[in-house]
């Protein structure tokens, strides 16, 4: 179970499952996060700290209302312990109080949480932890009757790495003996801690608050236990290889170049080669995914993965034709990948994270402007020697379109964003390759591009996932314009916390100096093609695909870092051509429509 999203702390766990709905920590207003406790009296409690934890809520960019899970159901909630515990802070209401409450010896515990069950009543029975706990839990098993729901939890104290927990469930509709999953997460054997409050209201036939944003926990056929083990494991060491694995990867290509250097011809090769090398990385982490090696197997894996693609690649396609193949291999894998189930993206070093609990499936922020890169390389790599024209528009524009339905749809990547930058970015580079000048009607038409683009993923996303998807979940579903402010609001939050950590500032300033740059010495970057108008709608595309994505998207400055990344090896490719190549069109010209004609039977 996802049980954060960020830092991860018992009392904002707790809040988050009797709330029924979450943010990221950074979200919150400055401050500390409230300390709660439980004060007995009697049959009865009340909640410690729970007027800071109201406040804090209400001040969020989100509908938070702590208490609601206890407030729901009919016959109120009741608390089994062994002592007064946090825990029963998923029993309070929406007043703090705990409306009863059973406090006693460890032996006497499954005794008495079996002893508070009455129709419509939430028990919420605090195991100990280690054998007891164990054995607790399956005395509470045996004696579960038929149609009751039995939900059980990990928690681990602050500082011991809870971001992913153990969860499990008896009485859910499905396969018996599977796994757990969620509309929530989109993953087999993956759900998330604001799931736990609807299911639980489901199952006592109480309706579900509309600002409850978790989804019911259903069981799924599969993965087996073994399985699940092994998705924890490579969900916790994801987000500590990732930097490493790049470090690794430019090294090996920086090292590539080095040994060429003294050759013009094999510096040209090796260059072109290393460039496309990074550029397969989107497709080489898909194996150590699929295999889970160790850290130094995983790295050697991807370098060598990625430096065999990229001189292959260099060796099929002439120049500057190669980001075809790379281009067209990431967003085959990523469909495949997502249409078929195989988690492999998610199991990857470029996948979503799910161990951040911001997002468990589809395309993750890492590899959105990227793609949107890579696929204008590639459709400018095919355009080649085409002039401005109505073919060479449309063939961009219809690029454009497929990698929005691929980044955007439910049942893909399920990014709003990746949609947005990706209309964005495609459309000024279609309209760049139209014959004649930019006016105000071709530039409205690339303004407009992304409500176009939202317009048609809100069908798909109706047709393919019946409404249950990212986008309709969180914009199409909002019952007022303060939630998609709030939502707006949340995003910029996150935003600001991704850009002032670690070297994200030095980065992010890189990057735009990199940006302003390739937009000013673009016709000297690409003397080799001699300023191709299809590479030169695709640099410009790059650069806005970047900046736009870091205005869209909660990760903010990743993705305008990202994307200036991949098109500095998409330029150092271009720049590296093989003696003799020429982008000059030789002994032909091209018309606005793509028709070539020899010049020297022009000049009669």
């Amino acid at each position: 179970m996802s049980a954060a999203q960020g830092t991860y702390s018992r009392s904002q766990l707790l809040l988050d499952i009797t709330q029924g709905n979450r943010i990221a920590t950074a979200s919150y207003p400055a401050g500390p996060q409230p300390r709660l406790g439980l004060l007995a009296s009697g049959s009865t409690g009340a909640i410690t700290g729970w007027g800071a934890a109201r406040r804090r809520a209400a001040s969020a960019p989100a509908e938070l209302e702590p208490g609601l899970l206890a407030s729901a159901p009919r016959a109120g909630a009741a608390y089994a312990g062994t002592a007064p515990g946090i825990d029963a802070a998923a029993a309070a209401r929406r007043d703090g109080s705990v409306a009863v409450l059973s406090l006693g010896s460890a032996a006497t515990l499954t005794a008495r949480a079996e002893a508070l069950l009455a129709p419509g009543r939430l028990v919420v029975a605090d195991l100990p932890g280690g054998t007891g706990g164990a054995a607790d839990l399956h005395a509470l098993v045996a004696a579960r009757s038929p149609g009751e729901t039995l939900l059980a939890v990990q928690v681990l104290p602050d500082g011991a790495g809870g971001d992913l927990l153990w969860a499990g469930a008896a009485g859910l509709q499905g396969a018996a003996g599977g796994s757990l999953t969620s509309a929530s997460t989109g993953e087999d054997g993956l759900i998330s801690s604001v799931d736990l409050a609807p299911t639980i209201l489901h199952s006592l036939g109480a309706p579900v608050p509309a600002a409850m944003d978790g989804r019911e926990i259903r069981t799924a056929p599969s993965p087996t236990g073994a399985a699940l083990r092994g998705l924890m494991r490579r969900l916790r060491v994801i987000s500590s290889r990732r930097l490493p694995a790049l470090a690794w990867l430019l090294a090996a290509c920086l090292a590539l170049v080095l040994l060429a250097w003294r050759s013009p011809r094999l510096r040209r090769r090796a260059l072109r080669s290393a460039a496309l090398a990074v550029l397969w990385a989107p497709v080489a982490v898909l194996l150590p995914a699929a295999l889970e090696p160790g850290a130094g197997a995983e790295y050697a894996m991807i370098c060598s993965a990625c430096l065999a693609l990229g001189a292959l690649s260099d060796i099929a396609l002439a120049w500057p034709r190669a980001a075809i193949l790379p281009a067209s291999a990431a967003v085959a894998a990523v469909t495949v990948d997502a249409l078929a189930g195989s988690q492999l993206l998610i199991r990857s070093l470029l996948g979503p994270d799910p161990a951040g609990g911001a997002r468990f499936h589809g395309i993750g922020n890492e590899l959105k402007a990227p793609l949107a890169v890579l696929v204008l390389a590639a459709v400018a790599g095919a355009l080649f020697r085409a002039t401005h024209g109505r073919r060479a528009a449309s063939a961009m524009a219809c690029a454009g379109a497929l990698l929005a339905l691929v980044e955007g749809a439910a049942r893909i990547g399920a990014g709003v964003g990746g949609v947005i930058l990706v209309c964005f970015s495609f459309a000024l580079a279609a309209a760049m390759l139209l014959p004649g000048p930019v006016d105000r009607r071709r530039a409205a038409a690339v303004i407009l591009s992304p409500v176009a683009g939202l317009v048609a993923l809100a069908a798909v996303d109706l047709l393919s996932a019946h409404g249950t998807g990212h986008y309709s979940g969180s914009v199409l579903h909002a019952s007022s314009a303060a939630e998609v402010r709030d939502l707006i609001s949340r995003r910029l939050s996150a935003s600001r916390q991704a850009l002032e950590s670690g070297l994200m500032p030095l980065a992010t300033l890189a990057a735009l100096a990199f940006a302003c740059w390739a937009l000013i010495r673009r016709r000297g970057l690409l003397a080799a093609v001699s300023c191709d108008p299809g590479w030169e709608a695709a640099l410009v595309g790059a650069v806005a695909a970047g900046i736009l994505g870091a205005l869209v998207e909660d990760s903010g400055p990743l993705l305008l870092v990202t994307a200036m990344g991949a098109l500095a090896c998409v330029l150092a490719y271009v720049g590296a051509p093989e003696p003799g190549a020429s982008g000059k069109h030789g002994g032909e010209v091209v018309d606005a429509d793509g028709q070539r004609h020899d010049r020297a039977a022009r000049r009669q």
